[in-house]
């Protein structure tokens, strides 16, 4: 056994639990279908989000780990509810009136609002799997609409009408008595409308396969139940769906945990065992409000990737997915210098520390060198600092600071200096606020520029913070933090800021000794 299946064995990151919790499921025989099967599911009502796409990083990270453990095969299926009847129109798309003209239909029949694809389930696909693929994820990609239609869910569907009676007992259970009424496990789609029809079934020939039912309007139709005549209600579905492509694997949000066992008691109805599951909290936007398709509420991943690399947006997802976690801008900066912080790690890890290292995960264990010689939270100041408008004007500082780094060497830190600009200009610069400094500070920095104007020695970061740490002290900072914050915000315009020796050997000891002056000035703005 290599050493990462052994630290494998016994590692306590989450991806290694779930993936020994799956081997279990075939520890007396492998899967009669030859390989294991993850699924993520993407409801595409609405543009995809953040959440989707962690959903099915999630789901691979743990696909990988499995891999590490077991010999067994793996496959992995995104799978789209195009079929879905689009039951309200998403307040943050345009032509608001032509998709309200067509509530109800199937998201594969209503026209792209947007105009470029064949309808608006086929444009929110595309919109998945684009994004997908920039993340390099592997994987399948099945459509609901194809898999109705094409025959490939008429077996299930025809085995659905055979155990109608007791697929109908697990759901009325979980629905109030009003809804019982009315309810059924099947969607016919309207012949003539090809409206999705939330109606009772009067009839369910098992043997024909066929359903009888009432339209809106009171007129009976019949119609087979195979062919893409009719769909699954949504929690029916889901089990459906497990029992069809025999599902071994699949995670999903928190709002989903309560019908776990409505889905398990499905697939097991029709015939095949329940897959296991991770439940995940949800993301919430700056206001504490679960992100929301619908809506756009949050940060997306576009925007994410306008400020920061994919590898942090990874980062981010791995960390702690049963814990709620707030999902806006201001979270980038640290994610992307911890992640940083990981990948210098790694090599000097043992197996059992790699294994649990987040890098593993989010490279699939072919783990990168990181570059990143200044870290992220410290350019966001460069930028403030130098006004710079471009990572040109940044690697100026940078080259002095890292006489060995360019643009082509360390191309994390050339992309990392291009987001900085571009997250200071649009996050940080708006909220600064500077102000003067009091007497006691005053003296300080002024003692502070004389001593930095004064200094022929070495000029790198430890040296330069000791410089500044024995100001403070000399001046009888108690706590020392109070004259840390005070330089920040008197010189950068905010409370919090990195390492302030770090930022002088980056920016310079005789353009510091210049902000300094311009602070004591009132010059700064």
């Amino acid at each position: 056994m290599s050493d990462l299946r052994e630290a494998a064995m016994t590692s306590k990151a989450w991806p290694f639990e779930e993936a020994r919790r799956l081997l279990k499921r075939y520890e007396k025989a492998p899967p009669e279908k030859g390989y294991v099967l993850f699924e993520t599911g993407y409801g595409p009502s609405g543009l995809p989000h953040i959440g989707t796409f962690g959903e099915v990083l999630r789901t691979t990270m743990i696909r990988h780990a499995f891999e590490v453990i077991s010999d067994i095969p793996t496959r992995l299926i995104c799978f789209s509810d195009d079929l879905d009847g689009m039951r309200k129109v998403p307040g943050n798309l345009p032509n608001q009136e032509m998709l309200a003209e067509h509530l109800q239909m199937p998201l594969t029949s209503v026209p792209d609002p947007f105009e470029e694809y064949e309808s608006f389930g086929h444009h929110n696909n595309a919109m998945l799997r684009r994004f997908l693929d920039t993340f390099g994820f592997e994987y399948e990609f099945y459509s609901a609409t194809e898999f109705y239609r094409s025959g490939q869910f008429d077996e299930i569907l025809l085995r659905a009408c055979e155990k109608y009676d007791d697929i109908m007992a697990v759901m009325l259970k979980s629905l109030r008595e009003e809804r019982q009424q009315t309810y059924s496990i099947f969607l016919p789609i309207h012949p003539e409308t090809g409206r999705v029809l939330y109606v009772p079934m009067k009839n369910v020939d098992a043997a024909k396969g066929e359903i009888t039912f009432d339209d809106e309007t009171g007129r009976e139709w019949t119609l087979p139940v195979t062919g893409g005549n009719v769909k699954f209600q949504w929690k029916p579905d889901f089990g459906a769906r497990w029992a069809a492509l025999g599902v071994d694997f699949e995670m999903y949000g928190k709002d989903h945990s309560t019908n776990t066992p409505i889905y398990d008691q499905i697939c097991r109805i029709l015939g095949q065992p329940a897959p296991e599951h991770f439940v995940y909290e949800l993301f919430l936007d700056d206001q504490g409000q679960k992100i929301s398709k619908s809506t756009g509420n949050g940060i997306s991943i576009d925007e994410w990737l306008s400020y920061a690399s994919t590898e942090s947006l990874s980062y981010f997802m791995f960390q702690k997915p049963k814990t709620a976690k707030r999902l806006y801008f201001d979270v980038i900066p640290k994610a992307v210098d911890e992640y940083h912080q990981q990948l210098r790690a790694y090599p000097t890890q043992d197996a059992k520390a790699q294994a649990a290292n987040p890098v593993w995960h989010i490279h699939s264990g072919d783990v990168p060198e990181s570059k990143m010689v200044v870290p992220f939270s410290m350019l966001l100041n460069l930028a403030s600092a130098a006004h710079a408008e471009n990572k040109d004007a940044m690697w100026g500082f940078i080259q002095r600071y890292a006489p060995d780094a360019t643009p082509d060497t360390h191309p994390d830190l050339d992309q990392a200096a291009g987001f900085a600009v571009k997250y200071y200009e649009d996050f940080v610069k708006p909220t600064k606020v500077f102000r003067a400094p009091d007497e006691k500070e005053r003296a300080a920095m002024e003692d502070l520029a004389s001593r930095l104007e004064a200094h022929e020695g070495p000029t790198d970061d430890e040296t330069l913070q000791s410089l500044v740490f024995a100001v403070g002290k000399d001046h009888d900072f108690d706590p020392l933090r109070d004259w840390f914050k005070a330089l920040y915000e008197v010189l950068l315009g905010q409370s919090q800021g990195p390492r302030f020796g770090g930022f002088i050997a980056l920016y310079g000891v005789n353009e510091t000794v210049a902000l300094i002056r311009k602070g004591l000035a009132g010059e700064l703005s």
